[in-house]
């Protein structure tokens, strides 16, 4: 298939083998980013309804049930640990903050329920390691919602196709404004070193470029470098209110990064290789309007995407994923594993920026 024909299927689900069926899903925590991203988006799935709302208490996670029509049950925390209304579903979206992911993770498993959870897998490596061995005997799927968006898999597979030649290097970065996009409030989860983890821009923003550069080189990090800054009082128990980082892949190719909680809400991701370059932008946060470019033999070549909703519509392809192979017994990818490489660099990025030096990711 040529380039033109893999930008021109830039929509296609290749992935997509269900034929019908229904993943029942509880929804762990009801912050702004389930109520607003992913319960919308399961709205639009094909194969996925939300029939169960988990909170703080009965009264939030009741209130939230009277929009839903689909919803069953509406527990606490404890309440769902304990294994109440486990008849309502199969499996469970964890979207608690970093540190709270390992024990309703650990309690869906014991409930023999699949679990999707948010990036990063936990706030720090022996956490992430935890969780992935107590969800070993259940479907888990972490949510880098960017290894199902249409427009990154066909980044993919235009690099293993050769069309920019031999990848060389990648750009990529993340940026948005935490304290307006997400709450106004610095007192927030994002900024406590007790339940984000290493820090907040990275941890939160950087893992993005970091993961889909390794899906779209099918690479895997060895080393990196980093430097982080933190100047404003909102940011002063976390390193990284800005921060940039570079990353050697074991296929030779190396990647920048930045990262920032505290600047323009912008974001891309570009390869570069020895007959071309792939650029997608804008990336990563939902822009509306996001455009594959392809640049190779004086030719220029570019799809824009044209969706109004982008990041709903990117967590109804990662939910329609998941249930396609929880419900089909299929294999998942990303998995724990896949995670817990993406954990070791985090650690291994902080740790540069802590002593200035060069971190091996092992």
């Amino acid at each position: 298939m040529s380039a033109a024909d893999y930008l021109e299927s830039v929509r296609h689900r290749d992935w997509e083998q269900l034929k019908s069926g229904t993943l029942r899903i509880a929804m762990i925590s009801l912050g702004w980013w389930t109520r607003e991203q992913a319960i919308p988006a399961v709205e639009d799935s094909k194969f996925c309804e939300t029939t169960v709302l988990v909170s703080s208490t009965r009264e939030k996670a009741s209130a939230a049930a009277e929009e839903i029509p689909s919803v069953e049950a509406a527990l606490t925390y404890e309440e769902f640990t304990d294994g109440e209304a486990t008849d309502e579903y199969d499996a469970a979206y964890v979207c608690t903050p970093n540190a709270l992911h390992l024990p309703y993770a650990e309690a869906a498993a014991e409930h023999g329920k699949a679990v999707l959870c948010e990036k990063p897998v936990e706030s720090t490596r022996e956490r992430a390691e935890r969780l992935v061995e107590a969800t070993e005997d259940v479907p888990l799927m972490v949510a880098y919602r960017m290894q199902t968006d249409p427009q990154v898999r066909r980044m993919r597979e235009l690099i293993a196709e050769g069309a920019v030649g031999d990848p060389v290097g990648v750009h990529g970065s993340m940026n948005q404004q935490m304290l307006e996009t997400v709450s106004g409030d610095p007192d927030q989860w994002r900024l406590d070193p007790d339940l984000v983890g290493y820090g907040a821009s990275v941890m939160d923003l950087g893992i993005y470029p970091l993961n889909t550069a390794r899906f779209v080189l099918n690479a895997d990090p060895v080393s990196v470098t980093a430097q982080m800054r933190s100047t404003d009082e909102a940011f002063r128990d976390v390193p990284d209110q800005h921060a940039a980082f570079t990353v050697r892949f074991d296929d030779g190719t190396q990647a920048a990064c930045t990262a920032s909680q505290h600047a323009a809400y912008t974001g891309h991701l570009r390869v570069v290789g020895t007959d071309g370059e792939l650029v997608f932008e804008p990336a990563f946060l939902g822009q509306p309007e996001g455009t594959l470019t392809l640049h190779s033999d004086d030719r220029r070549l570019e799809v824009a995407d044209g969706r109004r909703d982008v990041m709903k519509d990117e967590m109804t392809e990662e939910f329609d994923y998941f249930a396609d192979r929880v419900l089909r017994d299929a294999p998942i990818h990303p998995d724990g594993d896949h995670a817990l490489v993406d954990m070791r660099a985090l650690e291994a990025i902080y740790a540069a920026a802590e002593t200035g030096a060069t971190v091996s990711v092992s």
